[in-house]
């Protein structure tokens, strides 16, 4: 009998021992020695903020000595596919990056954690410090599921020598539609390929472009409006650059060119390009400079936003959360950002901003910010990816003169519909 009392309390013993190291209420698990490691997947550090990244993982492990921070990078045209598997494998990583576009569809799927609650309890951390549209793209359903860590966005990028020797003014904040299209048919010279004016034809784009005219693809409930005459005005414009006026090179001109290597060729009056850019233009042969996109109706600006989330299946969420926080908020994270022009932080602090403002080129920096003003989301849709490819292929058809414009729309609003539906 006392044998059995003996072995019965080892056994308990052990139990406890057990669950002290794994999950407990609050959802976290600690190793031996009190530390908890975390998973971060990502995508925007390699392959060539790899360091960079390195240097934010050590400032975050000083500020948090129980907490080591184990870092998995995937090259961005793999990652989704290795991440959704990793999810439905079980074996989802603690922290993981996602875009703003397909931030929707995994926190529509039930694979986010809620970091609301870790927010309210936060001292350290206040949403002001952030810019607040950047830290509202990632909530859903009312509750925050994830934490902004960079945005982006497109200007219009244009070359002064070119604009000069065709004897046209630079584009102003004011410039419409029609400014851009009578400069750029100006800027074309058909014979030393030359074109006025670059923007792709896809549905990155385009969704911009109808919002710049006043129109959207998807209404308050989400369901698709796509076939509407404003829409259809936006993507007349869209073509008719390339198979109309031909200020713009057709697939077959760029013959596999980027369009990156036709504006430094300079064979581009204009392109319609990321702020990511301004480090591969910086040592351009000839003098370049941005400034905000025309609109037809009104302005609208894209908004391309990275953000972490945490998965709900972690037994680790508050170290996750703690991790996320950081690379949203930190100062540390944002003057590393800024120094090594790693995107742009959310923050809303001007100076860690400024050396970013005094940079040149481009000279019109503020340009950067001005667009926040008339920023444009990506549709929050589920099965984004699907309704994209479908779109650019459709689109593709329109520029090869397969399909009319009408008839694109006319497809699209039956697929989206049908994509939607199931």
């Amino acid at each position: 009998m006392k044998k059995f009392w003996f072995s019965s309390v080892l056994l308990l013993i052990a139990i406890l021992s057990l669950v002290a190291c794994s999950s407990d209420d609050s959802g976290e698990a600690e190793g031996k020695d009190g530390t908890t490691e975390i998973t971060y997947y990502s995508f925007s550090a390699t392959p060539d903020y790899e360091d960079v990244l390195a240097d934010i993982v050590e400032a975050f492990e000083k500020e948090n000595p129980n907490i080591k921070v184990n870092t998995e990078l995937v090259a961005y045209a793999d990652y989704f596919t290795k991440l959704q598997t990793r999810i439905a494998g079980g074996n989802a990583p603690d922290v993981f990056e996602l875009n703003y576009e397909n931030f929707i569809q995994y926190a529509s799927k039930g694979t986010l954690a809620d970091l609301s609650g870790y927010i309210e309890e936060d001292e350290s951390f206040d949403p002001a410090q952030l810019n607040q549209e950047a830290f509202k793209a990632y909530q859903y359903d009312g509750k925050q599921f994830g934490m902004v860590e960079s945005f982006s966005n497109v200007l219009t990028f244009y070359n002064k020598d070119l604009f000069d020797k065709a004897g046209v003014e630079y584009p102003t904040e004011d410039w419409t539609w029609e400014d851009e299209l009578e400069a750029a048919k100006k800027i074309t010279d058909e014979e030393n390929n030359v074109w006025g004016t670059y923007a792709p034809t896809t549905m990155n784009e385009y969704f911009k472009i109808a919002a710049q005219n006043g129109g959207q693809l998807f209404n308050e409930e989400g369901k698709p409006t796509v076939q509407s005459e404003a829409n259809l005005e936006a993507l007349n414009y869209m073509v008719d650059k390339v198979t109309e006026s031909g200020v713009s090179p057709s697939p077959a001109e760029m013959s596999g060119q980027a369009p990156a290597d036709l504006f430094l060729n300079g064979q581009l009056g204009i392109v319609h390009t990321g702020i990511w850019m301004f480090g591969a233009f910086k040592d351009a042969s000839f003098e370049w400079d941005v400034e905000l996109e025309a609109g037809n109706t009104q302005k609208a600006h894209h908004f391309f936003a990275n953000g972490l989330a945490v998965s709900k299946d972690s037994n680790k969420k508050e170290a996750a959360y703690k991790f996320a926080a950081f690379m949203s908020a930190s100062e540390q994270v944002a003057k590393l950002r800024v120094e090594n022009s790693w995107e742009l932080p959310a923050i809303t602090n001007e100076k860690i901003l400024q050396p970013y403002l005094e940079q040149t080129p481009p000279e019109n920096r503020e340009a950067v910010f001005e667009a926040l003003d008339t920023l444009v989301l990506p549709p929050a849709v589920n099965e984004w990816s699907k309704i994209s490819d479908v779109t650019n292929q459709e689109f593709e058809k329109a520029l090869n003169g397969d399909k009319t414009p009408e008839e694109v729309l006319e497809t699209l609003q039956s697929e989206y519909e049908q994509i939607m539906n199931n």
